[in-house]
């Protein structure tokens, strides 16, 4: 049986929470291991510790900082999480820390252990408004200057609160409100070649038009009786006033019109200057 020589060994995980508690104690909240991965919920204000002993206790040496994100949950008091994930260089096996905060209370910067740390906190600061206390340069870093709000926060607007545009009258980038031109709440997702379910007014008379070549008609299908007569020769009549659609109101109306149209007629036949042929 051939080993492939390339995959790179992988140290088991095996004693990696044991070796946490002892050397974490109280500031461990909660525990997972799950699908291979080990997640460690810590307090909030002993994150600096809790990832310097993860990087320095022999057993455990994790010594890179690879990420850190965050995570929004709106129903909850503390409604953000700041995942650090961790990697060790020398077993070649990962660990991931949590910790909660809110909306105010910021999170201790670990830019004392990883510089780089630094920067990823300022991803989470633009994209969630958590704030790290004791970070030296906390400006957003993917966002515009002036933006407002955090998008990846789950209540920021999908479509934003303001969009830019290159405009030609002022030679600059020029920052609006959202308007949306269309009215997406009117869209029937269908594809254009299906065609709508709904029937407009007068779409019932259309006669479907037949698929495929017409088969020929039998013989003497062409000929109709003399004593019967086709609709297109049956002159379309009404019997009284009624089934026109307008009714007595209408003709009511239709009349005020006539006398209004006949008077202006003859008003101005009235004044109308006479000319008279010079003898």
């Amino acid at each position: 049986m051939s080993v492939a020589l390339h995959v790179p060994r992988t140290a088991s995980d095996e004693g990696v929470i044991a070796a946490a508690k002892k050397a974490l104690g109280d500031s461990i909240l909660a525990v997972k291991e799950d699908v291979g991965e080990i997640t460690l919920t810590v307090k909030r204000d002993e994150i600096v510790n809790v990832l310097k002993m993860l990087r320095d206790t022999p057993g455990l040496e994790y010594q890179q900082l690879m990420e850190i994100a965050g995570v929004d949950y709106p129903d909850r008091v503390e409604r953000f999480e700041v995942v650090y994930q961790l990697l060790s260089l020398t077993m070649n096996r990962r660990l991931r820390v949590k910790v909660a905060t809110d909306e105010t209370t910021p999170v201790p910067s670990v830019t004392s252990l990883w510089p780089v740390a630094g920067w990823l906190e300022r991803e989470v600061f633009d994209m969630y408004g958590v704030g790290f206390a004791g970070n030296p340069d906390l400006r957003r870093i993917l966002t515009d200057y002036g933006f407002e709000g955090y998008p990846q926060r789950k209540d920021f607007p999908l479509s934003g609160r303001v969009e830019l545009r290159y405009s030609e009258a002022e030679k600059r980038v020029v920052y609006e409100p959202v308007s949306l031109p269309q009215d997406f709440r009117t869209f029937d997702f269908l594809m254009p070649w299906e065609g709508p379910e709904y029937v407009l007014p007068g779409d019932e008379k259309a006669v479907p038009e037949r698929v495929g070549a017409p088969s020929p008609a039998p013989p003497g299908a062409g000929k109709q009786p003399e004593n019967v007569k086709t609709p297109a020769s049956t002159p379309q009549t009404t019997e009284k006033p009624s089934d026109t659609g307008g009714g007595k109101p209408a003709d009511v109306q239709a009349t005020k019109e006539a006398r209004k149209s006949s008077a202006a007629k003859a008003k101005g036949e009235v004044n109308k200057p006479s000319r008279r042929k010079k003898p």
